[in-house]
């Protein structure tokens, strides 16, 4: 591998060059098995720069290999993050395994997990290494999708039928990418034309495991054009769902009649359109506009205890503009700014008829929020064997909310607004040292400034709106990775990564309706990341990979009881407050697997251990939630004949810790969760337009939880026939 040729890599992802070329340390993807395993090589001739060294330029040839990870032409490069390792999920490997919402799609990844958190809100999670959704950043092409009273998203309104990939960084978080990447980050990269005319369309149903009625619909429509000069397109996706299904080995009780979930009702859908101007090969220039908007319900605990919610509007629309410019042969410029606007509305009844707001607990409740800023990255070559970036981020959270409580009664009431408003100001320097065309070394630091500007509530007993105290805080994070290239598709790599993360609203501020204290003086939480890994192919037709992470964390925010009080009912209420008095550990393994056993025939998947330890010295027993200590994705692909090919596939996870909310076991720590999934994929392409596939889910019906209280859908079947022009 000479000098020259490691070169010759891209030195950031703009135009056709992808995020995965311009790394010293590709991605791994989760591929779908209708895709080679390796990927052609990348067009030279439309590099945005001199790039830092990249195993995928050192020696090979214009044929195909793993390590070449061109990006697939749709894929839109100005919206992509800068990696160090981690995985993606691409289009196609969504579409074959029918994975419709972001935390199904991720899940296929090693090393993410994703949750039900039960209660009221009817949330998923997702979980990278351990770290929640506080911990792991996601943003839509870069710009950071953040709710900033609570940043409680629900992964689950986020579809997936009109993004091009998913990036998931792991542990190592580029200090380039922004703040708060304490234990990762996930990125949804939109689509981009790369034809004169393009065009699909895809429709979709789910049914009931008896095949006697349909839970589901979903549509996906994207139309675009690509000229020398720019392109355009607008693309729009929707999922309208009736119902779920239980398993018909569900028990039914008093709150859960079996049968269709009560209650689970969703529609969500999303629209985005996206201009360009590419002036040459290397330069380009972006607006895109992408709203977003759905309604829930949330099914009640099988057990009682519940409050009864429904979400008529959960809405996320952005403006965003984008720019990659290169300066002379040696350095580049790239930038965004956007405009986010957050809505949704909560209603509260009194009871499971869902009809009247007349009792204590009923209220409306709406958050207005917005959100601008922008950041700027530059990055040269000017010195001989190195890659020097850096970048700039600010952003502005503003949160309005007011509550109309108990609408029905005469004492019925409508708060004033109340608002907060928080800013930030980030700065990050990365640099590449290209020791030999074999060797990298990467280090990183970065300075994370917020200040909150205004925090207001409302205080119901006064009937007047208070403001808490207002503050600042800063952090500083550092990293470091060395990647060495042994072979043209092997390489070994170590990290260490030290990020933080400030607590939100919600943490600082909620009083929990009566059953916590504020504490405005939290500080920020901080870990750091370890990893150790490998990676090769062999004969272009085995694919390999094994990582050994290591997480501590120190000043883990943890609520704490303070005191307590009797209430008018004679009932014992204990009040809490967040405080950093936590800190713990995550450990754990991952390991993929991909082969072409022959022509047509390929198995493949993956496999985490992960071990999560949390200490709070005022609760000896506290364990740590919703994540399983193993966990595994396994498949195979076999093409019966040219043009149909049968995927069956198997989901595996061992127990997580949960805690009970009803029942004898309430307020303990009870294991449940544990399950193997059996699925089944049959497509079949009736030519190079129209393709059509069939198949299920939890084909068993196995009955099991992520959470206490909340069973998850039994057995399912599917159909969706595409068109792509």
């Amino acid at each position: 591998m000479s000098d020259a040729i490691a070169q010759e890599a891209p030195v950031t992802a703009a135009g056709d060059i992808s995020a995965s070329e311009a790394t010293p340390l590709p991605p791994l993807d989760v591929t779908a098995p209708s895709q080679p395993l390796t990927k052609r090589k990348a067009r030279k001739s439309q590099s945005s720069g001199s790039g830092s060294a990249v195993a995928a330029s050192d020696g090979m040839d214009e044929g195909i290999g793993l390590e070449d990870t061109a990006a697939p032409p749709s894929v839109f490069t100005l919206g992509q993050n800068s990696m160090i390792g981690g995985s993606t999920v691409g289009s196609e490997a969504i579409w074959t395994f029918n994975k419709l919402t972001l935390d199904q799609a991720v899940a296929m990844a090693p090393g993410v997990s994703m949750s039900n958190l039960g209660g009221s809100r009817n949330e998923r999670d997702i979980f990278v290494r351990g770290f929640d959704r506080w911990r792991v950043p996601l943003t839509m092409d870069g710009v950071r999708i953040y709710l900033p009273a609570d940043n409680r998203l629900d992964m689950n309104r986020f579809l997936t039928p009109d993004l091009a990939e998913i990036q998931i960084e792991k542990g190592y978080v580029s200090v380039l990418n922004g703040p708060g990447g304490m234990g990762g980050a996930i990125n949804l990269v939109s689509r981009k034309p790369t034809k004169a005319f393009e065009a699909e369309a895809r429709v979709g149903v789910v049914f009931d495991g008896d095949l006697e009625g349909r839970n589901a619909v979903n549509s996906y429509g994207m139309m675009g054009t690509r000229k020398s000069e720019g392109y355009a397109q607008i693309s729009g996706t929707i999922v309208s769902q009736d119902h779920w299904n239980l398993s018909n080995d569900f028990t039914p009780t008093p709150y859960e009649n079996g049968g269709l979930r009560d209650n689970s009702e969703t529609e969500d859908w999303r629209i985005n359109a996206k201009i360009g101007y590419t002036p040459n090969a290397t330069d380009e220039y972006a607006i895109s506009y992408t709203s977003q908007a759905g309604s829930k319900s949330a099914p009640l605990h099988i057990e009682g205890g519940n409050r009864f919610w429904k979400w008529p509007t959960w809405d996320i629309t952005s403006l965003a503009g984008f720019s990659h410019t290169k300066i002379g042969e040696a350095s580049y410029v790239k930038s965004n700014v956007y405009y986010n606007q957050l809505n949704n509305n909560l209603r509260s009844f009194d009871d499971a008829t869902y009809t009247t707001q007349a009792l204590g607990r009923g209220f409306n409740s709406w958050y207005d929020d917005f959100a601008y800023g922008g950041m700027i990255e530059m990055g040269t070559q000017l010195i001989p064997m190195n890659t020097l970036k850096g970048s700039v981020h600010y952003r502005l959270d503003n949160h309005s909310e007011y509550d109309h409580n108990r609408p029905d009664h005469s004492s019925g009431y409508i708060e004033p607004k109340q608002e907060t408003e928080e800013r930030n100001w980030y700065y990050a320097l990365e640099n590449t040292f290209h020791a030999t065309s074999w060797l990298d070394i990467v280090g990183g630091v970065s300075k994370d400034h917020a200040r909150l500007l205004k925090a207001e509530k409302f205080n119901s007993t006064k009937r007047l709106v208070e403001s808490y105290p207002t503050g600042e805080g800063e952090a500083w994070n550092w990293q470091s990775a060395i990647i060495a290239r042994y072979s043209d598709t092997g390489k070994v790599h170590a990290s260490v990564s030290n990020r933080t993360r400030f607590p939100n609203i919600f943490e600082r501020f909620s009083t929990r309706f009566g059953t916590a204290e504020p504490n405005p003086d939290l500080d920020a939480e901080e870990a750091r990341n370890y990893e150790l890994g490998w990676s090769d192919t062999f004969n272009r037709r085995l694919r390999l990979s094994v990582a050994v992470f290591y997480s501590e964390i120190d000043n883990a925010i943890q609520s704490v009881l303070v005191r307590s009080y009797q209430d008018s009912n004679g009932s014992t209420v204990q009040v809490t407050q967040n405080q950093n008095v936590g800190d713990g550990t995550h450990k754990g393994i991952e390991l993929a697997v991909d082969y072409d056993l022959m022509p047509g025939l390929r198995v493949g998947g993956n496999y985490t251990y992960l071990r999560r330890d949390i200490r709070d010295p005022l609760r000896p027993g506290l364990k740590s939630e919703s994540t399983p200590e193993h966990e595994g994705f396994v498949y195979l692909a076999w093409d019966a004949m040219s043009n149909l090919t049968i995927t069956p596939s198997l989901e595996l996870a061992s127990d997580r810790w949960s805690l009970a909310s009803q029942g004898a076991d309430a307020n303990q720590f009870i294991q449940i969760g544990s399950y193997a999934l059996v699925n089944l994929n049959v497509e079949y392409r009736v030519n190079e337009i129209f393709s059509a596939s069939v198949g299920g889910r939890n084909l068993t019906d196995q009955n099991y939880m992520l959470v206490e209280g909340f069973p998850e859908p039994g057995r399912q079947f599917f159909a969706n026939v595409r068109a792509r022009y």
